[in-house]
């Protein structure tokens, strides 16, 4: 059955319509087709750039039917397709196959040197094996690794030569690297050499942000996760840790800014559960000062260009949420889908 979807177009503005045929998009009229959408505003599917779907605790192994049902919440929420930065196991190929569940982009197991995150929860690996490994997971997944640069507050970062190494390797092998960073040495060993995704950034220099623009990294925050602990980490007894933390999440916001004016690509991703909330993220965005457009594009067609999709073009892929309302002028439209295709397939 061809479909047809009729309404306001974002980010253009402009109102068009598509034919869907099979996962598809056609600019074409195909006579007959099924008229599932007419009027409203019709969005690229939702992008969150940073989830973790498949274990929701250090405790718990990954499981097939934990990463459905986190891969469903996110369909659900419109959330069309995700980057997994990292996961506990690698995500399994019948994920592409699903025709109902969000296009997936992994980046393989996390990739931890000694003392740098949870043991046995990622692949652990010394530093001089590292660049191995990095290309080994970008290689095995869809050509991103994910490396944690640093972990706790008052040890030191990955080496930045070591990740320089890494940034070389896998990019020669078509590869791209995200670095998960939250202290000021881990962020400036990321931009300095060269990875293509800075995680977090908590503590990032601003003075670096200017370099991120140039070579090409972008930022992504999840404001979202930490937003919603910065009350609990006020209210804990005073030490170092909570004064280090806190002091991080003061500058994130004026960075988050600084770095969108600065013109850093900067993304939406959640890193939190349930997952199926990032639209959170986008208010958050737009609590740092991104526009409405801005933040949500940061969710939607911002995001699916830079992991290497469309937008609603003819010959794109027949990814949509559509809304009764503006997104840009009312956010709490998000959370209010009228219509979702995934794939070519009406889900709601």
């Amino acid at each position: 059955m061809v479909l047809q979807v009729r309404g306001v177009v974002l980010p253009e503005r402009e109102e068009r319509s598509f034919w869907i045929d099979g996962d598809r998009l056609r600019a074409e009229p195909v006579p007959g087709a099924d008229l599932v959408v007419d009027g409203g505003w019709l969005l690229p599917g939702l992008v969150d750039v940073h989830t973790h779907p498949g274990t929701e605790d250090i405790d718990v192994p990954f499981s097939d039917d934990t990463l459905r049902r986190h891969l469903t919440d996110h369909r659900d929420s419109g959330v069309l397709l995700v980057r997994t930065p990292g996961s506990a196991a690698p995500i399994p190929s019948w994920v592409d196959e699903e025709p109902e569940l969000p296009r997936v982009r992994s980046a393989g197991r996390w990739l931890a040197t000694p003392g740098r995150f949870f043991p046995g929860f990622g692949r652990d690996v010394t530093e001089a094996d590292l660049v191995r490994a990095a290309v080994e997971e970008a290689k095995a997944s869809s050509g991103w690794c994910k490396v944690v640069v640093d972990w706790k507050y008052d040890e030191p970062a990955l080496p930045q030569e070591v990740l320089t190494s890494v940034v070389q390797a896998v990019h020669a092998v078509g590869g791209r690297v995200a670095a998960h960073c939250q202290t000021a040495d881990g962020s400036r060993h990321a931009v300095h050499a060269g990875v293509d995704s800075l995680e977090h950034g908590m503590h990032l220099d601003p003075g670096l942000i200017d370099q991120m623009a140039s070579q090409g990294t972008a930022f992504v925050p999840t404001l979202s996760v930490f937003g919603a602990g910065a009350g609990r980490r006020r209210a804990d007894e005073p030490s170092a840790r909570r004064d280090w933390w806190l002091a991080g999440w003061e500058g994130m916001l004026p960075n988050v800014r600084a770095a969108c004016e600065a013109g850093v690509t900067v993304l939406a991703g959640t890193d939190s559960f349930p997952c199926g909330r990032v639209t959170s993220e986008v208010e958050w965005l737009v609590r740092a000062g991104l526009s409405a457009e801005a933040a949500l594009g940061a969710a939607s067609w911002a995001a699916r260009a830079w992991l290497g999709l469309p937008g609603l073009v003819d010959g794109g892929p027949a990814d949509l949420v559509a809304y009764d309302t503006d997104p840009t002028l009312d956010s709490s439209a998000l959370a209010h889908p009228s219509r979702i295709i995934l794939r070519g397939r009406v889900i709601t």
